[in-house]
């Protein structure tokens, strides 16, 4: 009973430790964050800004969808109103979706396509942005 009893304190005494040191990496991490966060959005003179990590500068929401998009390795779909034929998207396809004279970054994500945003977690104005509240109608 005794043993039973010292190994049961040992446990709680290693996840207590465990939860203790887990927790104290995640504050040092949070209190050593510099600048902005990739893909964080600001208001700035009325109109909405993305931060670009690479260039390291604020640009236009649009900017940020063209930039990842190119980095990625272009748009694989190109730019249009009507979605690509299923049969031939691949995962992490890219493709620019228009509604309008609106646009939305979409990444086939999973077995379909999805806002870049809800696969890359960017700001959640991304969400909001142009035709990306719209493209789920």
């Amino acid at each position: 009973m005794k043993l039973l009893l010292k190994g049961i304190f040992a446990v709680v005494v290693a996840v207590l430790f465990s939860a203790c040191v887990s927790n104290e990496n995640f504050q040092v991490s949070n209190d050593n964050k510099i600048g902005p966060s990739y893909g964080e959005v600001i208001v700035k003179d009325g109109k909405q800004q993305a931060w670009d990590d690479e260039d390291k500068k604020f640009i236009t929401l649009e900017e940020f969808f063209r930039t990842y998009a190119k980095r990625s390795g272009g748009l694989t779909w190109g730019q249009s109103e009507n979605y690509p034929p299923y049969k031939d998207v691949n995962e992490f396809d890219l493709f620019m979706v228009e509604i309008g004279d609106e646009i939305c970054l979409m990444e086939f994500y999973h077995d379909r396509w999805r806002r870049a945003n809800d696969v890359r977690r960017w700001d959640i104005a991304f969400n909001e942005f142009s035709a990306c509240s719209k493209v789920f109608n």
